[in-house]
């Protein structure tokens, strides 16, 4: 695979497992110098430099900054993660500063203090050292951190506190009046690699005397969903405000479980597995460490929601990546979480199928579609640069020109361009209304299907292969023909289908099929067809075929179907058997891909013959189609037992290695992207029905020589859960304002009714009165155009001779 180089390192920890237990319990004044409390940018805090001599090795995000982590923190909204390698020969630092990289005099301090987390115990032998620069870069001599702290208790946060008076006695070349930053560096060479975890580092004086606790928070509320309890609360007034404390209750004492930010007024609570049923109450600390009294508690229960809420929650998600993220100028689709102005082709081929599923799924209007697609359509034909048709790897979102992918390859990319030639035709067949707009739609689109000259990537006309990239300024230096088995089928197909510079039927099996394709080995008692051995990343299995439908497809080789569903279940077999003995694998957690690394790695096509722990969500969530039972399992087990450390504002994140106790906070374009539209292929094949409408399709298939194969339907009907009972489920959210969702299931052909009524007997509404066949429903309700107020109601389900009877509650 052609795979991101991205400067980007991501570092995150193990689960946490346990709770808060140190509160800040000292006074410090309000003229702190405030050396990090929280970042803006979730990913690494710019006021910051790093650097390691190798063999030591420190993770770094951005090439130089400290890494940030949202899921672990003392309090705000994340922490910063110091993850280091000391070895003998080697070297590291890591420097934090205020923003702005303010001059401080610490003449006027007395202490450093911070605080500190560690997820394994960590006595004093492996603790870094620390120091302190002046804004001419002069450093003072190290001072060990051991001489303040025997021992990092796992699983707890532990306040630090360093006096300055040792920097004063021997602060070597640094100018005290005017130091910048305070820096954590190696310290004993013991070789083994830590993580640690840095909160609300200041340096302070003592003495205030100001113990006037701020007001108690008022109005706390607690609402249950699915794997979470979200707390609201109206927000303190006081100037000197630090944040706020959460504390938890299951049945007994209260104990502080994390924190929010002076300029929040939320919390989510992940707990797990529904149901769950917690108490809450909430306290204020100020700057000097004062705390409040608690607030009023707040309790709520969280519910279990049906597969099809947890397939659109994921579908939502991961939308929310490709419309909210998007890049503001071009519509075009970033290449990954904080990466700017640089945009990806192929992502975004991956962005324009996952709009459709948006209008189809209701999280946005076509309207809305048809301004954003006109958006990126313009700016791809009239300002990006392209290369004989064909589109670079990378792309700046506002310029239009051209990002160098890497040093030669600052042209054309054949294999990103077919990725977004495929999701362009899937919308030139979806955008079919007889208005102007999509009648611009599906002339632009023509328009850059047809500019892109296949057969000048085909070098000359005597060669039997595709190549991947041409550059003005290199030509053919790269010189990376396309050969399969793997990801990049579908530019073969493709160019044979192109109306205006279409290649001969005859490059498939003599360029891409034409060495190594076929395979023919049993694998777990698997058979392989084509392919390398186990089968590759399951990406193999995902890009080529969002929008060419594999079922019933078989070409001399195979029938795509079955071989995409094998190569499924032979990486998810290894992950069972798990010869590498890897923390956290098993039949429901499984799912091997290119996706984000821990270090020294970074980026990496995980498989089964290259296998390091990590799983990433995109692997087994993409593979729905073919293995729906299997990666529904997965999903599950991502989202109950995982939480928030995988689960953040785009769905899931891009990867996670218990062995190695990290967590990416990555989202990438390639992964999220075949998430929602191979989800929604499985559901209603919306995207495979689009694209294999389109008229080029079927001749080309013709000229390869696909033909008819039932095997794929079989396989895809027995892998399918049918309804073999009654249920009536719980409604969700519950309790809501104004909506909510009720969902059962019917097991046979039969007159169906879903009625609400009040807690005295009487019929308030009818959700539901009519004849169902067999299947799984869900109806949304809404009160706002009926006059209920708060307080519990009751619905009923009847169906032939099954009733089922549940509650809900109406909070206005």
């Amino acid at each position: 695979m052609n795979v991101s180089n991205s400067y980007r390192i991501c570092f995150k920890s193990m689960k946490l497992v346990a709770v808060y237990f140190l509160f800040f319990s000292v006074s410090v004044l309000s003229q702190d110098y405030i050396f990090f409390t929280d970042s803006p940018n979730s990913i690494y805090y710019d006021p910051s430099f790093g650097f390691y001599n190798s063999p030591s090795v420190l993770a770094l995000a951005n090439e130089t900054k400290f890494p940030v982590d949202t899921a672990i923190k003392y309090s705000g909204a994340n922490s910063l993660r110091l993850r280091w390698k000391s070895v003998s020969g080697g070297d590291w630092g890591m420097a934090v500063a205020e923003t702005g990289w303010v001059a401080h005099d610490v003449n006027l301090k007395d202490s450093i203090t911070f605080y500190a987390y560690t997820s394994s115990s960590l006595d004093s032998s492996g603790l870094p050292s620390i120091f302190i620069e002046d804004i001419s870069n002069n450093k003072s001599p190290k001072q060990k951190l051991s001489g303040f702290l025997k021992v990092l208790t796992k699983n707890s946060w532990i306040r630090v506190s360093i006096p300055l008076l040792p920097f004063k006695n021997n602060h070597g070349s640094a100018d005290l009046t005017k130091i910048k930053t305070i820096y954590f560096g190696q310290d004993n060479a013991d070789n083994i690699l830590h993580t640690i975890y840095l909160d609300e580092i200041r340096m302070i004086s003592a003495g205030d005397t100001d113990t006037t606790p701020p007001a108690i928070p008022l109005n706390l509320t607690a609402t249950g969903y699915t794997i979470n309890i979200f707390l609201k609360w109206t927000a303190n007034t006081d100037s000197d405000l630090a944040g706020y404390r959460i504390y938890r209750s299951g049945g007994s004492s209260y104990e502080m479980i994390g924190s929010a930010s002076k300029n929040s007024k939320t919390f989510s609570d992940f707990v797990g597995v529904p149901p769950k049923t917690f108490s809450y109450k909430i306290s204020a600390f100020d700057l000097k460490g004062n705390e409040s009294a608690l607030s009023n508690e707040a309790s709520a229960t969280t519910i279990s929601a049906p597969d099809s809420v947890l397939l659109d929650s994921v579908q939502h998600a991961t939308f929310k990546y490709f419309w909210d993220y998007a890049h503001p100028v071009s519509g075009l689709s970033r290449e990954r979480l904080g990466s700017g102005d640089i945009c990806a082709i192929g992502g975004t081929g991956f962005g324009i199928m996952a709009i459709l599923v948006g209008i189809e799924r209701g999280f946005i209007t076509r309207d809305q579609a048809v301004t954003r697609m006109l958006k990126i359509l313009n700016f791809l034909s009239g300002t990006a640069d392209k290369f004989h048709g064909a589109f670079p790897h990378w792309i700046n979102g506002a310029t239009g020109k051209v990002i160098p992918f890497s040093t030669k390859d600052d042209g054309g990319d054949l294999v990103e361009t077919a990725y977004l030639i495929q999701g362009l035709l899937t919308a030139r067949q979806y955008f079919n209304l007889s208005n102007s707009q999509e009648e611009e739609i599906r002339d632009l689109i023509t328009s850059i299907w047809e500019g892109v000259e296949w057969d000048w990537y085909r070098r000359d006309s005597n060669n039997n292969f595709l190549y991947w990239h041409w550059s003005p300024d290199f030509q053919w230096e790269m010189n990376f023909p396309i050969i399969g088995y793997n990801e990049t089928m579908i530019t073969y197909l493709l160019a044979v289908a192109s109306p205006t510079h279409p290649v001969p039927a005859s490059l498939y099996h003599e360029g891409w099929a034409g060495s190594g394709y076929e395979n023919g080995k049993t694998f777990y008692g698997i058979k392989l067809d084509v392919g390398p051995d186990y089968g590759g990343p399951l990406f193999f299995a995902h890009y080529s075929f969002l929008g060419f439908d594999p079922r019933n497809k078989k070409d001399a080789y195979t029938d795509y179907f079955v071989n995409n569903r094998n190569i499924t279940l032979i990486n998810r077999a290894h992950c069972i058997e798990n010869p590498g003995k890897f923390l956290g694998y098993d039949s429901d957690t499984w799912g091997l891909t290119a996706s984000d690394s821990p270090p020294p790695v970074y980026y990496m096509a995980h498989q089964p013959t290259d296998d390091n722990g990590t799983i990433s969500p995109t692997a087994a969530l993409s593979s729905f189609p073919y293995t729906p039972k299997e990666s529904m399992d997965a999903l599950k087990s991502f989202f109950y037992e995982y939480g928030s450390n995988l689960w953040g504002t785009y769905g899931f994140k891009d990867a996670f290695n218990l062995t190695q106790g990290w967590y990416a906070d990555s989202y990438i374009a390639i992964d999220q992207g075949p998430i929602i539209i191979m989800i929604e292929n499985y559901r209603s094949q919306l995207l495979w029905n689009n694209f294999m409408a389109n008229p080029e399709i079927q001749p080309m298939m013709d000229a390869i020589g696909f033909r008819y194969d039932s095997t794929a339907v079989k396989v895809k009907e027995e892998t399918e859960e049918k309804p073999l009972s009654f249920e009536l489920y719980d409604n969700y959210p519950n309790p809501f304002n104004p909506s909510t969702n009720f969902g059962f299931r019917i097991g046979e052909l039969g007159f169906v009714s879903l009625k609400i009524y009040d807690i005295l007997g009487n019929e308030v509404a009818t959700v539901v009165n009519e004849e169902l066949s067999p299947g799984e429903y869900h109806f949304p309700f809404s009160i706002s155009n009926l006059p209920l107020s708060s307080g519990v109601y009751f619905y009923t389900l009847h169906s032939g001779s099954f009733t089922k009877t549940k509650k809900f509650m109406i909070l206005k």
